[in-house]
């Protein structure tokens, strides 16, 4: 897993001399696991690759080059993807900000749009063309006649030879390696059927013999199953393009003679010094020179509070400035940046996907020989026995029409939509047909703090006696929210919130001045007033009282924050009004969830960016029994993966930036719904209630839909095991052998629907 630097690492320079070296190629052309296991096999064989890591997901392969001489170059890389019979491009990156920015992909994207757009719509035709076709197979058995040969076939050959095109080159190369895909049982299964019933009808006027339906119902089947597949993949590009994002595209550079200009970020060199305004995103990675202020960067670390930053202090890329302008000096840009490197880490982990369809691509990498193997040989024995050769290549083409995969192509299609559904009811959003596979077996699960199991945002708990008579709570609350009342700071906005809660009127502060890492001061009245930490309390002289300092230190051993408000008046005695125990609260289902987490036999751990003693204070708050703290997104990534190498299944759960990675390469992730578009984007599901109460229903959907997937596989190939022997020796018709394929099919879809009626056990009343 690529490691983030920390901030001792950001002034010595990106070292490329050894580096292993990485292609990311564009694949055409790529229809399932075979095709994958195809492809990686055919880069890996090149001199000096060493791993090539190939997504069905994303059709795209991550090839890492051996460090030193020898390496393939691109065009070597390309003519081995051609000669494995798939075409490909090289997906550079762009300009010199290793691809975050002006992303090199988004023209190919667009094109899959295009694509999946034509696709859809030529699956509606097709299903229109089908219908009558199928629809006939239900009204024959009220003794009502087929449509004529004529029309079947004029309903037939669009679908056909149209839409079945797309099989065609992919079964042809399967066929030319020698392996058997899910395209090449498609060709065989369709052009069987079709060929059949064309002779059939011209040659010895069996109208009622004619299977045309069944091929018509493979291929729109199967091109609706591929459709499916491309919403989801194109969907995993997502996360990529929301981090982009985060960077902004100029950045205000100061020149030599002290003036400014705002540059492209792609511009930006190490030793550039930027100007970064209040509120701005950070262009780079940067070391504070000059000014005093703080930075939100809870998009990758997860701390839900400002980083105090001074002189000296490091700025990563696509975190945002806070109140004050600083100065910083450039130290990281491009794919050196915290920023690209967290882009690499979910790249990385989405290569690695494999799709739910896996399950169907091995038993048909088997099925798609064994089926030929049987039908040449039915052929053969029947002919030896002397019959017709008519007659033999019937009973062959019967065996294949009882193989065609109709109720194959549907088993997987329709149990995902089905479970997608049903989850989609409850609240649960399956952006990726992998989760109902990968959210198996989970007994891990990870669970990020702020925004997860918090709120996300601090909120005042209550307020702490000052030892001052004279100042009412309300009064004291009026004076820290009138000091707050400029400041976007988190802390400022939770106590400004509990005014606006209790009704009190903020003061009227004059001569406000934010003193960076310490707290705020301005005059109420014609008396100065301090509200901030406790050191800058002692800054001024005052000493907090034993009863106010063991209720703070008791608050902030919870994970509490607590800030305080003291009047400072020149000439006079400094006295303490009060302080304010401000907190990120749990969510008030989030004890509730992991409960029946537990129960279902599931170990619950937690990992927050957020300071060690907070997480383990809000972790046993929870119940949680192991928490992490100060996790940064590659410490994240590193615990998923480590827990996975040490045999779990792994279920990591955020909200953030800081999540992506690790829910990239998580067995399932899951957002929780409100949190960043990239938690969102680089998630396999995402709650759409800003709550972990849905939890355990997600892991009973994934379930449920597996069971229906593997039910939908055994019914689909028991009919094929049963019926292709019959078949073999003569003993169906292909009448029979079409409407054993139906049945098969409307049994398939009837199992799926039956998903339809699941509802989420309801926590409230304790059903786990």
């Amino acid at each position: 897993m690529t490691m983030i630097a920390d901030e001792h690492d950001l002034d010595r320079p990106a070292d490329a001399a050894g580096d292993v070296v990485e292609r990311r190629l564009a694949v055409e052309g790529m229809t399932c696991g075979t095709c994958v296991n195809r492809v990686g096999r055919a880069l890996r064989k090149l001199p000096g690759v060493h791993d090539a890591e190939v997504s069905l997901a994303t059709h795209e392969a991550l090839v890492t080059l051996e460090p030193g001489a020898g390496q393939p170059d691109d065009d070597a890389l390309l003519a081995a993807l051609t000669r494995a019979g798939y075409q490909g491009a090289i997906i550079t990156e762009g300009a010199a900000d290793g691809g975050i920015g002006a992303d090199p992909r988004d023209a190919r994207q667009a094109q899959e749009v295009v694509d999946s757009r034509r696709l859809g719509i030529e699956v509606i035709i097709g299903a229109v063309l089908a219908v009558p076709l199928v629809g006939q197979m239900v009204w024959m058995q009220f003794g009502v006649p087929p449509l004529p040969g004529w029309a079947q076939l004029l309903l037939a050959t669009p679908v056909q030879i149209g839409l079945g095109r797309r099989f065609l080159r992919p079964a042809w190369g399967a066929l030319k390696a020698g392996v058997g895909n899910m395209d090449l049982l498609v060709v065989l299964g369709t052009w069987a059927a079709f060929g059949l019933s064309v002779y059939l009808w011209l040659a010895r006027d069996h109208e009622m013999h004619l299977y045309f339906e069944a091929a018509a119902a493979v291929t729109v089947l199967v091109l609706f199953g591929r459709w499916m597949e491309g919403r989801a993949r194109r969907a995993t590009g997502a996360a990529i393009r929301a981090l982009a994002a985060l960077r902004p595209d100029t950045a205000r550079r100061r020149n030599a003679d002290g003036s400014e200009s705002d540059v492209a970020v792609t511009a930006l060199r190490v030793g550039d010094v930027l100007s970064i305004r209040p509120g701005e995103r950070i262009a780079a990675d940067a070391r504070v020179i000059e000014g005093e202020g703080s930075a939100d960067e809870s998009m990758l670390t997860g701390e839900s509070l400002p980083v105090d930053k001074a002189p000296g202090a490091s700025l990563s890329a696509g975190t945002v400035n806070g109140s004050d302008p600083l100065l910083a000096r450039v130290v990281r840009v491009g794919r050196d940046t915290t920023l690209a490197q967290v882009v690499r880490m979910v790249e990385h982990a989405q290569a690695t996907r494999a799709p739910v369809q896996a399950v169907v691509d091995r038993v048909s990498a088997v099925f798609v020989p064994v089926v030929v193997v049987i039908a040449l040989c039915t052929v053969g024995g029947w002919l030896i026995a002397g019959a017709d050769w008519p007659d033999a290549v019937i009973a062959a083409v019967t065996v294949l029409v009882i193989a065609c995969p109709c109720a194959m192509g549907l088993a997987t299609p329709a149990a995902i939509v089905a479970g997608t559904g049903a989850a989609a009811r409850a609240g649960i959003l399956v952006r990726s047909p992998a989760a109902f596979d990968h959210g198996v077996g989970i007994d891990l699960a990870l669970i990020d703090k702020t925004g997860t199991l918090t709120e996300g945002r601090p909120r005042l708990l209550r307020q702490i006696d000052g030892g001052t008579p004279a100042v009412a709570a309300a009064a004291a609350l009026a004076r820290a929210a009138g000091l707050q009342q400029a400041s976007e700071h988190p802390l400022a906005r939770a106590i400004r919130a509990a005014a606006e809660d209790e009704d009190v009127v903020p003061a009227v502060v004059t001569g406000r001045r934010n003193r960076p890492g310490a707290g705020v001061e301005g005059l109420i009245g014609d008396v100065p007033h301090r509200l901030g930490s406790r050191r800058f309390m002692a800054d001024a002289g005052i000493a907090l009282p034993d009863a106010a300092a063991a209720e703070a230190d008791h608050a902030e051993a919870d994970g509490a924050t607590v800030v305080w408000l003291a009047a400072v008046p020149d000439g006079g005695a400094p006295r303490l009004l009060g302080g304010f125990v401000l907190a990120d609260a749990p969510r008030a289902d989030a004890a509730d969830a992991v409960r029946a987490l537990t129960g279902r036999g599931i170990t619950v751990r937690m990992l927050s960016g957020d300071a060690p003693a907070t997480a383990r204070a809000v972790a046993a708050r929870l119940g949680i029994a192991e928490a992490t703290g100060g996790a940064d997104p590659a410490a994240k990534a590193d615990a998923v993966t480590a827990a996975k190498t040490q045999g779990h299944r792994v279920m990591m759960v955020g909200d953030g930036v800081n999540d992506a990675p690790a829910l990239a390469v998580a067995d399932l992730s899951v957002a929780i719904g409100g949190g960043t578009d990239v938690a969102m984007a680089a998630a396999d599901i995402t709650l759409m209630r800003q709550s972990p109460s849905l939890l355990p229903a997600t892991l009973d959907i994934c379930r449920l839909t597996r069971v229906k997937i593997r039910q939908n596989l055994v019914w689909a190939f028991g009919y094929n095991t049963i019926g292709i022997p019959l078949a073999a020796l003569g003993l169906l018709d292909p009448v029979f052998a079409g409407a054993a394929m139906a049945l098969s099919s409307v049994s398939v879809l009837a199992n799926a629907l039956l998903l339809a009626r699941w509802r989420p056990a309801d926590l409230e009343r304790g059903v786990a």
